[in-house]
């Protein structure tokens, strides 16, 4: 008969066994994971940089309550003149061209630098037809008149110089300000550059694009001896304003007679 190990041994050999056979493939050091270094437990700080200050956009003057002096908005004769705004366009100022002279009518376009760029070649043929040219600001930005004056003037002579380097020879006699919001200070930057700022007396809002019958109807209701008449050969769909100018100008022909601004 074999003599009983103490329980006490018995005891500690059942814990060591439970240690070995945790499926472990080596020593619990081995599997445990380490603490990271103290170099890895937090991300270097990083080194602040300088604050960049971005200046505040200057504040818009305000509109003033009427029209300053100075705008051109008769011919100065019995006679109306014709106007025509944001182009050169591609789809809608060849056909234009192509109605006035058929009429055997000059008009003044009021043209975009940024459309001048696009189209170089219509705005030649705008002059070489005997057309007058106003300069209508870069980029029809309703709000130029209440930028700063620098602001003012680089736009007006960014304008020139794209319609320069279309037509080196050009003459561009007059300003117009995109949605008619003038202020006395790009009145003035204008007549600086040489310009007068050219206003309007008829308009038929040929921009809401309102019916050809419709636009023909409202100049000829306001149209007086001398009046400037304001049209649109760019900055959208022109189909009615194209459609009302062969009635539209025989009427006007007929009842005051049509010169071009000088």
């Amino acid at each position: 008969m074999r003599p009983r190990a103490p329980l006490g041994y018995l005891l500690c050999l059942v814990v060591l066994l439970a240690a070995g056979c945790g499926g472990s493939d080596g020593p619990p050091e081995a599997n445990a994971p380490s603490s990271p270094p103290p170099s890895a437990a937090l991300p270097p700080e990083a080194t602040p940089s300088p604050t960049r200050t971005v200046p505040p956009e200057p504040a818009l003057r305000p509109l003033p309550a009427k029209l300053p002096a100075g705008l051109v908005r008769t011919t100065g004769t019995g006679r109306v003149a014709l106007t025509f705004d944001d182009g050169p366009d591609a789809a809608w100022t060849p056909q234009l061209l192509d109605r006035l002279k058929a009429a055997k009518v000059t008009a003044t376009f009021c043209v975009l630098g940024i459309q001048v760029r696009k189209h170089p070649g219509l705005l030649r043929r705008i002059v070489r037809e005997g057309h007058q040219l106003c300069n209508h600001s870069w980029n029809h930005d309703l709000d130029l008149g209440r930028r700063p004056v620098a602001v003012i003037r680089a736009d007006l002579v960014r304008t020139d110089k794209e319609i320069r380097r279309a037509v080196p020879d050009a003459e561009v006699p007059f300003y117009r300000q995109p949605g008619g919001r003038w202020t006395a200070h790009v009145v003035t930057v204008a007549r600086q550059l040489g310009m007068r700022s050219l206003h309007w007396s008829v308009d038929p809002q040929d921009w809401a694009r309102p019916t050809a019958s419709v636009i023909q109807k409202r100049v000829q209701r306001a149209a007086r001896p001398g009046s400037v008449v304001l049209l649109h050969d760019g900055g959208g769909n022109r189909a009615a304003t194209l459609a009302a100018c062969p009635k539209l100008i025989a009427a006007l022909k007929r009842d005051h007679g049509i010169a071009r601004l000088t």
